[in-house]
């Protein structure tokens, strides 16, 4: 449920009391306590502090982060935080303030913007801004996970060995990830090589896999698809012969079942190829929870539907069999 603006502040206003308790804790050897907003970097942080830190996500599965608003609870965790880690880049887009102020008082990153600017797609419409949704190509992930590895050793320093080893082991995960969803995507054929989502979640995947990415909504969620952009997507289906659309975990289908409906009157088949992780992971605790399980399953799920060759359980034999 939304907040008010004078409980947000009046939650501001207590921070400077609850930083000192931070900061004692820490020094008494206690475990380190991290709040991230979404669940890939909850999962970073996890794979590189380990039992060094309490890492909480405020944003589950099938939650949508352009949309999410802080409840009463996450300020709460939020001020008795040692460390925030937030994604940045306008995908929290309702937490834009709230972060701004709480940076002021408190330890407090945005690990998306530490890329450099040539590296991320500028946004078509709003100059000096973004495309969020980096962590879709696990190469340029690597620079945010970078970015979590120097922010906890930041607010731990003694722990800095820990963390340089438990990074670097992450970091060569992530490329043998890289690797798989390379050689696994390079297998359909290229005239078959488009991406048609909810919402645009897979830009940087469409640029390092050679993809034509179409999303019905922009960038956010927040935007709306009208009648004419879902005429104009159905021709495009019909004339390109697309025989897969993508649903996301964490958007509305409705868009995608209006398409597949206007191709069938139109004389075409097409079938949903998969339910994609897009701005959220899966379940806590499984495989799909995890990052690399996130972008094995979303590669393989687009190659098998695509007409590739990818193993039904994908990179590590992990993935359910038929999911």
């Amino acid at each position: 449920m939304p907040i008010s603006r004078r409980v947000v502040l009046a939650c501001l206003a207590a921070i400077s009391l609850a930083l000192p308790l931070a900061t004692a804790a820490n020094a008494s050897g206690e475990k380190l306590k991290v709040v991230a907003t979404t669940g890939m970097i909850a999962d970073a942080a996890r794979q590189i502090a380990g039992d060094e830190a309490e890492i909480k996500a405020l944003m589950g599965p099938g939650v949508d982060p352009h949309a999410y608003r802080q409840t009463r609870t996450d300020i709460a965790a939020l001020l008795k935080a040692d460390l925030v880690l937030w994604h940045g880049l306008y995908l929290e887009a309702q937490m834009e303030e709230f972060m701004g102020k709480l940076a002021k008082r408190n330890r407090v990153v945005a690990v998306a913007e530490a890329l450099p600017k040539d590296l991320l797609i500028a946004h078509a419409d709003y100059e000096n801004k973004f495309d969020p949704h980096i962590w879709m190509a696990p190469e340029l992930w690597t620079g945010a996970v970078t970015a979590i590895r120097d922010a906890l050793i930041e607010a731990r320093p003694e722990s800095r060995a820990l963390f340089e080893a438990n990074a670097a082991k992450h970091l060569e995960e992530i490329e043998q990830l890289s690797a798989y969803a390379k050689s696994a995507l390079a297998t359909i054929p290229k005239e078959s090589r488009v991406l048609l989502t909810a919402h645009d979640a897979f830009n940087y995947f469409g640029r390092a896999y050679d993809f034509k990415v179409i999303g019905i909504q922009g960038t956010s969620t927040e935007s709306e698809a009208g009648l004419n952009r879902i005429s104009e997507l159905v021709e495009l289906i019909v004339e390109r012969k697309i025989g897969a659309v993508f649903v996301e975990s964490s958007v509305s289908d409705r868009n995608i079942r209006a398409l597949i409906e206007g191709a069938a009157v139109k004389g075409h088949d097409v079938m949903i190829g998969g339910e994609l992780f897009s701005d959220a992971m899966g379940e806590p605790g499984s495989y799909k929870g995890t990052y690399i399980g996130m972008i094995d399953y979303n590669a393989t799920i687009i190659v098998r539907a695509l007409g590739g060759e990818a193993p039904e359980r994908g990179m590590h034999g992990r993935l359910a069999s038929g999911s």
